[in-house]
């Protein structure tokens, strides 16, 4: 029995266009989701140093589900590296003011911190509301199962 390996060629990656709804979804299963489909990982011709992952678009990202008491527990920190310039913002203000960075955060969290990182976040879009800005492109939708 003959075993070889496929490696992906970058000039040989198709890119899909999919589309997730997130409304009333966990943060973290959608957030996995996203970076499996953003890094290719759903893929057979899969390659862990080649950026052959599809086109995401997340729609309601500002109605993400999260569990417990998360909403008002759970803080994001910035750190602009003076002393005491420490900002903590907890997951309901967040929601407030740019309810895409929560999910934003999350996925660039979960891809790999490598040189590929901000070209796969390029192909991420998040979207406030149900209108899809690429209805052009025609994604599949994928629905989650859990």
């Amino acid at each position: 029995m003959k075993k070889t390996t496929i490696h992906t060629e970058f000039k040989n990656a198709t890119r899909q266009w999919v589309i997730v709804d997130a409304a009333e979804k966990p943060l973290g299963k959608v957030a996995v989701l996203a970076t499996d489909h953003l890094r290719g990982k759903n893929r057979p011709d899969y390659t862990p140093h080649i950026d052959c992952g599809d086109y995401v678009i997340i729609t309601n990202v500002e109605k993400i589900a999260v569990s417990g008491s998360k909403e008002s527990d759970k803080k994001y920190f910035r750190y602009s590296g003076y002393k005491g310039n420490v900002r903590t913002q907890n997951l309901s203000s967040m929601r407030e003011k740019n309810p895409q960075k929560i999910l934003k955060r999350a996925i660039y969290g979960m891809l790999q911190k490598n040189r590929l990182r901000p070209q796969q976040m390029k192909r991420l879009t998040l979207v406030v509301g149900d209108k899809n800005p690429h209805e052009a492109q025609k994604p599949t939708p994928i629905s989650l199962s859990f």
